[in-house]
């Protein structure tokens, strides 16, 4: 039994004066002569022995009347918790990714859960609760009721993990409050084990959220390719939960325009491929679309397909370069032959890509000029001459802080190796070769370089790059080694070509890194937006000479279709669309343990934490004993004799 007002007690002392009066009577007995007290003897001790009795009867009531009033002053009280005095503590969870759009037995689990914290949380409780993407601190129901229940889905979920620490932070740091950390999801699997908690400082309180069925329709993957007829088509992954023999219709619009339409089925593989036709050159800004009322947001893909724009190709060269026309072709390539003479360098930052053809010497101008070339994001390409002068090559690539040469070796070298996992050769095969027609030299500059794109058969680098300069370690003239007769040639120079502009590409994923060029010049003052119908956002922005790369990470946060703008100009369309894991309507089988503890449902949480913290209060049962011992006195003065 705990007291809240304890002070109250000391008047128990009290209780000591009706008691010394009993003992201490100085009442004065009268006497009176009779002339026989032989018959009154009898009488006069048994009239002494009862009063004696009601006295201390009277004096044992009188003290229970004045300690139950003594005792309802003081308000006693009972508690389940033995920390009850303690302030307490709520920090709360709400999953609101995705997954949690999942219908449960009362409708979609996120909307549910909403409408029963609402529901179990007193009137006046202050509490924390964080979402994916929002927190509202130190409130009360009644503050954040309405943006409670408009809380929209998020695409970004916060680890398990992770949401464990940040809710940690919430808490004060109050050592002898009661912390309760409460987390809410479906707990989707992300990592395996679950991890929630290690200190066991504070231990987390789970309530999962189950759905009904876990089966779910996506759209996962939109890529080009071409058939066997050599025809474009849009090729997209669809991905189901559960085999099922069901047609699924799928529609591709571009803007509002239905434009195709065709089904899916899945009776005998969760995955499944189908392929649309597109027009060569079309511009699309399109969306393919699937009805599936289990989850929604992964039922619509976002694609955007622009007129490619020309990469612009500088040559600078000392040696026969015709070759270079038949892999720059004017469909993709602006090309720009010029040797070292003659060469404009006004151009040069006008230049996507410029490609050092075998001159034998690097005039102090040209290393200047290409040092802020390259500075500015534009992609080198260093081809050697046998003949060159090692000194200027080897001042080239220090200022470029890139492998220099050593000496030439005047002898004969197999190209033996072909990086593949480099980003260059990123489409290039379908597998990975052992034995091919290998290409040689007749001469090289030795290196060893940690980004080797093509080695010899000593491991020594023919090809390799440093950030936006390729740098070749022999020269590739047809009478210095048949490197321009194999194969390899078209997809190393192309590649490197289609790498000097970064274009959009069919669609990005909403909350990844993501870089495109643009190809336009700004005045100072001037900013490319993105704008869609919902929102308009200004990314991360760097100007170059002849574009501006665009970067994009925690926006925009929305899937759809996007304009580059400039004031009121409107460049390409983009597309971002939402990443796909959370479709795989996987789950954690939630056991208890010591790193957290169970709960069956929201209501039945807060029920429990209620009642742990719930105070039953006997003042008032003190003063009903108090006003019963007070009708007894009356009772026994009146009637006991």
């Amino acid at each position: 039994m705990h007291f809240k007002h304890p002070e109250f007690l000391y008047a128990l002392f009290a209780l000591l004066i009706p008691l010394l009066i009993h003992l201490f009577q100085l009442r004065k007995f009268q006497k009176i002569e009779f002339s026989n007290v032989q018959f009154l003897k009898a009488v006069s001790l048994q009239t002494r022995k009862s009063s004696t009795v009601k006295k201390l009867i009277i004096l044992l009531t009188r003290m229970l009347l004045l300690a139950c009033i003594i005792l309802a002053f003081a308000q006693p009280f009972f508690t389940n918790d033995k920390d009850f005095d303690a302030p307490q503590e709520l920090v709360i969870y709400l999953d609101n990714s995705f997954s949690m759009e999942a219908k449960g037995k009362k409708g979609p689990l996120l909307k549910r859960a909403v409408q029963e914290i609402a529901e179990a949380i007193p009137e006046q409780q202050l509490f924390t609760l964080f979402t994916n993407d929002e927190v509202f601190k130190e409130v009360t129901k009644k503050d954040v009721l309405n943006d409670l229940l408009q809380i929209e889905y998020s695409p970004n979920q916060l680890a398990y993990r992770t949401a464990y620490l940040k809710g940690k932070q919430f808490f004060s740091k109050n050592q002898e409050s009661n912390k309760n950390l409460v987390l809410i999801s479906d707990f989707q699997i992300q990592q395996n084990p679950l991890e929630v908690s290690f200190d066991g400082a504070i231990v987390p309180k789970l309530i999962k959220l189950t759905p009904e069925s876990k089966n779910n329709i996506a759209i996962d993957t939109l890529y080009l390719e071409r058939n066997k007829n050599n025809d474009l088509t849009l090729a997209a992954s669809v991905s189901s939960t559960n085999l099922s023999s069901a047609s699924v219709p799928i529609s591709l619009f571009d803007n509002d325009e239905l434009i195709a339409k065709s089904s899916v089925s899945f009776n005998e593989q969760a995955v499944q491929k189908i392929s649309f036709s597109l027009k060569e050159g079309q511009d699309l800004r399109g969306k393919l679309v699937l009805q599936d009322p289990m989850l929604s947001f992964d039922n619509t893909r976002y694609l955007a397909i622009n007129s490619p724009k020309k990469i612009k190709v500088l040559t600078i060269s000392g040696s026969d370069d015709a070759f270079l026309k038949y892999i720059y072709t004017p469909d993709e390539f602006i090309l720009t032959q010029s040797n070292l003479n003659a060469l404009n360098y006004n151009t040069l930052s006008q230049s996507d890509l410029i490609i050092l053809n075998e001159i034998e010497t690097v005039p102090v101008t040209l290393l200047n000029a290409l040092k802020t070339f390259v500075a500015s994001k534009g992609v080198l390409c260093f081809i050697p001459s046998v003949k060159g002068n090692l000194k200027d090559y080897n001042e080239l690539l220090n200022q470029l802080d890139a492998t220099p040469f050593n000496a030439l070796i005047p002898s004969e070298n197999l190209i033996t190796t072909i990086h593949f996992d480099h980003p260059l050769f990123k489409g290039v095969f379908d597998k990975k070769i052992d034995n091919f027609q290998y290409p040689k030299v007749n001469s090289y500059f030795p290196v060893n370089s940690t980004r080797s794109i093509l080695s010899y058969t000593d491991e020594r680098t023919f090809l390799y790059n440093h950030k936006n300069l390729y740098v070749f370690t022999a020269s590739i003239a047809s009478d210095k080694s048949n490197f321009k007769n194999t194969s390899l040639i078209v997809p190393v120079l192309y590649n490197i070509g289609k790498e000097s502009l970064q274009q959009p590409v069919l669609y990005y994923q909403v909350g990844k890194l993501n870089s495109y060029d643009v190809q336009i010049s700004l005045d100072q003052d001037e900013i490319i937006s993105l704008y869609s119908e919902r929102e308009t956002i200004i990314p991360l922005q760097q100007n170059f000479s002849n574009k501006v790369r665009i970067t994009t990470d925690e926006t925009p946060t929305r899937a759809g279709m996007y304009t580059l703008t400039k004031g009121d100009e409107f460049f390409d369309h983009l597309a971002y669309n939402y990443g796909s894991s959370e479709s795989r309507l996987k789950y954690h089988t939630l056991k208890p343990g010591n790193d957290y503890t169970l709960a069956d449902t929201i209501s039945l949480l807060f029920y429990e934490l209620k009642e742990n913290n719930r105070v039953q209060e006997f003042w008032k049962w003190f003063v009903i004993f108090a006003l019963v011992f007070l009708l007894l006195e009356i009772l026994l003065l009146k009637y006991l004799k």
